[in-house]
């Protein structure tokens, strides 16, 4: 008997396939259960329906909704005050860095652009990755925020090379440098950089796009005090050529930063284990389940740069367990591992299963 159970952030749910020999029988009920039963060596049940003893389960999303209500509203604002604060101060830090002929402070405004680019895509990611499921997109749009990471770090690797190559032709010949105008503007943007990074502080931790915005905004602030310094050092002795050395040392602060991201988002692009989940430990946690004597077929991803989804096959001769054992094992993933969706199939190891992935799999099945 092969049974599979597939379970969301939001609810309850079974969805069964039977084997590709089988045969489906669909049948509506009054009552709400929709079944789809396949035959091969066994049946294959599928169910769509509450439970009494997930009341529990759905007061606790409920109660977690409210909470993801609350905190979307409050990361909105933080979106907005920050982009807000930073488009005013790239204007101004580009007409003064032109006035002042520094590049230190043209790179730091290129940045600051690039960054009001990244708030506003990961704003709109975060909007769209609320987005219901439909028919053609079954996880949603929850993807969208793994896009926009990718975008953002390609971005700013471009636009840094940009800027470091214009201040080694600066660095060969370094123009005057106004010290005084340098150190103002970036004085400026060392609180406005400041204030949007404590925006982002409380929501860094479990969001790859609210971390990328939060490291930006911290990254600026510290190199709008490394601009002030190399202000300061121009006003008291003229060496014009800290101000084009200046500017390297921000691209390679800038490139550190986001070479983490550019990596972590392109890992969720392809598929892979989040960083933040151990497989050996969740397979590990699997096998150690009563009537679990193999596991196979495990696969982990990203849905998004917030959400993991989990597929298993969990052998266990005796049988299909029923639904409270297995939204138990689904609720602990959830909480132990941060896997929002999993599918768990159940068999009974009566025919010898090879993952469709794993190369030479097919023609062992034929």
């Amino acid at each position: 008997m092969s049974a599979r159970k597939d379970h969301g952030e939001q609810g309850h749910g079974h969805a069964h396939d039977g084997h590709e020999q089988g045969h489906d029988h669909g049948h509506d009920h009054d009552h709400g259960h929709d079944h789809d039963h396949g035959h091969d060596h066994g049946h294959d049940h599928g169910h769509d329906h509450g439970h009494d003893h997930a009341k529990g389960h759905a007061q606790e999303h409920a109660h977690h909704g409210g909470h993801h209500h609350h905190h979307g509203v409050a990361t909105g604002r933080a979106f907005a005050i920050a982009i807000f604060l930073n488009t005013g101060f790239v204007f101004i830090e580009f007409f003064y860095g032109l006035i002042a002929n520094s590049t230190a402070l043209i790179a730091d405004a290129w940045h600051n652009l690039s960054d009001v680019l990244a708030l506003l895509l990961a704003w709109g990611a975060g909007v769209l990755a609320k987005r219901a499921p439909s028919g053609r997109y079954t996880y949603g749009l929850r993807s969208t925020s793994i896009l926009v990471a990718l975008g953002n770090a390609g971005f700013l690797l471009v636009t840094c090379g940009a800027i470091a190559w214009e201040a080694l032709h600066r660095l060969a010949e370094p123009p005057v440098v106004a010290g005084m105008t340098v150190t103002v503007v970036a004085g400026i943007g060392i609180v406005i950089n400041g204030l949007s990074a404590l925006l982002f502080a409380k929501g860094s931790k479990g969001d790859l796009n609210i971390r990328a915005a939060y490291l930006h905004m911290a990254a600026d602030a510290a190199i709008s005090l490394g601009v002030v310094l190399s202000g300061v050092a121009i006003l008291f002795t003229g060496w014009n050529w800290l101000d084009p050395s200046g500017t390297l040392v921000i691209v390679a602060i800038i490139v550190w930063g986001t070479w983490s991201m550019l990596r972590q988002s392109l890992s969720l692009v392809l598929s892979a284990v989040p960083d933040h989940i151990d497989v050996a430990k969740v397979q590990s946690f699997l096998r150690g389940q009563p009537g679990v004597t193999d596991v196979h077929d495990l696969h982990i991803w990203g849905m998004s740069t917030t959400e993991s989804a989990l597929t298993v096959h969990l052998v266990m001769p005796a049988g299909y367990p029923g639904d409270v054992f297995v939204d138990d094992i689904m609720c602990k993933l959830r909480e132990e591992f941060s896997v929002q969706h999993s599918t768990l199939q159940v068999e009974q190891g009566t025919t010898e299963h090879i993952c469709t992935l794993h190369p030479g799999a097919t023609q062992n099945q034929s």
